[in-house]
């Protein structure tokens, strides 16, 4: 085999791994990030905006 065969066997292999790899790493394009997909799941939580409260108190208290 000549060596410019064994170049072009080497990137055909090359590609096909390449060509793998973008489909497992491909993002649907209607794949919300995780924060759009927990936002507004504690509206109706009132001991959420108690949370957030002294979370807020807090990071004021140390700044």
């Amino acid at each position: 085999m000549s060596q410019e065969s064994m170049v072009e066997e080497m990137l055909t292999a090359v590609e096909k791994e390449l060509a793998e790899l973008k489909q497992r790493l491909a993002v649907p394009d209607n794949h919300a990030s995780w924060v759009e997909r927990i936002a507004g799941t504690f509206n109706d939580v009132p001991e959420f905006d108690e949370i957030v409260r002294l979370g807020r108190d807090f990071r004021q208290s140390v700044e």
